[in-house]
């Protein structure tokens, strides 16, 4: 049974913890009070915390990404069905930030996952073929031009694929913002999910 009616998981960069990802999700509350937030804990370990995927300075190589998929699944699936969103896809949204927003948007990307929204700080969008089978997931891609860890021109290029297989997608580069999540951003974010989640029956 559903307990709330929205579900955002949110998906921390690597070695990290989901626990670093519930400040957002905090200041999210009060404007979507009808949500539940989960921020998992990746399933596999790095020296600082969690990590989605092994990089060692590979992390546009797709045979780590697709290597993994099978774990993100799993974690994604047991969040749904606890949460009792296995048959409300599209009341869901995945939240993601630089590791945790490139699994997000290649499980949306490649068609596995099918949901309500899909927000992706800082990423980049793996080289794999994009399927059509989620076009009715939108996403919004947020990046900082000054990000020194994933250049900017990662998320123009992940907009153009999506645009180019179909998918709803909206771009910002947000001027002298690093690899972070900045207050704009967050905001814009939140928008996002009020205009994305809320005309799906949620009534504000």
């Amino acid at each position: 049974m559903i307990s709330r009616e929205l579900l955002v998981v949110l998906f921390h960069g690597s070695g990290a913890s989901g626990a670093q990802m519930m400040p957002l999700a905090s200041s999210w509350r009060s404007s979507l009070p009808d949500a539940n937030f989960v921020a998992p804990a990746a399933p596999f370990p790095h020296p600082r915390g969690h990590q989605w995927f092994n990089m060692d300075g590979y992390q546009l190589q797709p045979e780590r990404i697709e290597a993994v998929r099978a774990a993100f699944d799993t974690v994604v699936g047991e969040i749904i069905d606890r949460e009792g969103f296995r048959n409300a896809h599209h009341r869901v949204a995945f939240i993601g930030i630089s590791q945790g927003a490139i699994v997000a948007l290649d499980a949306v990307a490649t068609g596995r996952w099918s949901i309500g929204a899909l927000v992706s700080f800082s990423g980049l969008l793996p080289p794999v073929p994009v399927s059509s089978k989620s076009k009715q997931t939108p996403i919004l891609l947020l990046h900082g031009q000054a990000d020194q860890t994933i250049p900017a021109f990662a998320s123009t290029m992940a907009a153009a694929r999506l645009g180019a297989a179909g998918l709803s997608v909206e771009l910002e580069v947000e001027e002298g913002v690093g690899h972070t999540i900045s207050t704009r951003a967050a905001a814009k974010a939140l928008s996002f999910l009020h205009k994305s989640l809320v005309p799906s029956g949620i009534e504000e």
